[in-house]
């Protein structure tokens, strides 16, 4: 709502050549109540003037030297491309096709010369509220499209972080550790960018990876946390957790989750076919998987588990490259060796403690 004190508060600049015009508009206006006014006898330095004072209304001739009202609506509709421009013309022209090439022009009302106090008003006074109308939508469109962000911004941290505590519920029961899921899915992301993936993708993996195996909530800890070698009927119930996990991520709309079922799904599956759940071969295998595959056995081959002892760095990545073109696609691999140097950092940096449970990431 607009008030009349705003209205009496507005800028306006007057531009009109001929000095007698513009003392008559400025006392008509200031007899109103309005004392904002600012004028020039001509165009030559108006957009400066335009962006120093900001007016709620630009009073503007039509007919003058050098710079015509034509010429000054033109170059501030390119200065100013998206905004509301408050123009009232004045001309002592009363020809209406003058009258409609000035309101096609950019001008939103139209004064005749000799000026009729009442309508001079009348008319400011409307292009005025018009304005700050327009002003006030905008800051409201602003605040709302802030509003907006923020709480999309919001949900989108919510999703990460339950995506990381449910990988991280996961991996719980496996190593008491959340340190893997944190390491692998940041191999994961140094991969994607080596690979030349973008920015946006690369992110999504590194998300979405925490959730890699998710489907060990559904394997007994009889098997899971089995201190020994499992047997053969052992290893296929372990195997069903790559088929489980893909399972409960299934059927979703999200293209993250998507990608989160893929990981799942396919990151046991082997570029020579002879993975599981599905023995996919080759590039049947989402890149997802593929770089998820590498990044998850080289934080296996890096980790100490109650079973084996943790591999020497260097050992473990001579490991990754005699795995290359049969275990592993080996582009993946050469992306994985390009990005050692951020693995290595990755590797120091999150090191092998248990993660507190209240501090997933």
């Amino acid at each position: 709502m607009i008030t009349p004190e705003q209205i009496l508060d507005a800028n306006i600049l007057i531009v009109e050549d001929e000095k007698v015009n513009r003392v008559i508009l400025r006392r008509i206006l200031t007899s109103g109540g309005f004392h904002n006014i600012r004028t020039l006898p001509n165009a030559t330095r108006l957009i400066r003037q335009y962006e120093a004072f900001h007016p709620d209304l630009l009073v503007l001739d039509l007919h003058m030297p050098k710079v015509s009202g034509f010429d000054v609506m033109n170059a501030l509709k390119k200065a100013y491309p998206d905004d509301y421009l408050p123009i009232l013309v004045i001309s002592a022209d009363s020809d209406d096709k003058v009258h409609l090439r000035a309101l096609s022009s950019g001008a939103k009302d139209f004064l005749n010369k000799p000026y009729e106090p009442a309508k001079v008003l009348l008319r400011c006074r409307n292009v005025i509220e018009t304005k700050l109308l327009h002003a006030e939508v905008q800051s409201k469109n602003v605040d709302l499209e802030r509003i907006v962000r923020e709480r999309t911004e919001e949900l989108h941290k919510s999703r990460l972080e339950l995506i990381q505590r449910l990988g991280y519920a996961a991996e719980r029961r496996d190593t008491d550790t959340g340190a893997h899921i944190v390491r692998m899915s940041r191999y994961c992301e140094a991969v994607a960018l080596a690979m030349g993936m973008s920015a946006e993708e690369s992110e999504q993996i590194l998300n979405t990876a925490p959730l890699h195996d998710v489907g060990k909530i559904a394997i007994p800890d009889s098997i899971l946390l089995k201190p020994g070698p499992l047997t053969k009927d052992e290893f296929e119930v372990m195997k069903t957790h790559a088929a489980i996990g893909g399972g409960m991520l299934a059927n979703s709309d999200s293209a993250f989750l998507r990608m989160a079922e893929n990981i799942a799904r396919t990151h046991h599956e082997r570029w020579d076919g002879k993975g599981y759940p599905q023995g996919l071969h080759g590039e049947e295998i989402p890149i997802a998987g593929r770089i998820c595959a590498v990044c998850d056995v080289f934080d296996a081959l890096t980790s100490e588990r109650p079973y084996k002892k943790a591999w020497p760095f260097d050992e473990a990545v001579k490991e990754i490259k005699k795995m290359s073109g049969t275990s592993f696609d080996s582009a993946v691999v050469d992306a994985f060796i390009k990005a050692l140097p951020q693995i290595k950092a990755i590797n120091k940096a999150v090191g092998h403690e248990p993660l507190p449970l209240s501090s997933p990431e």
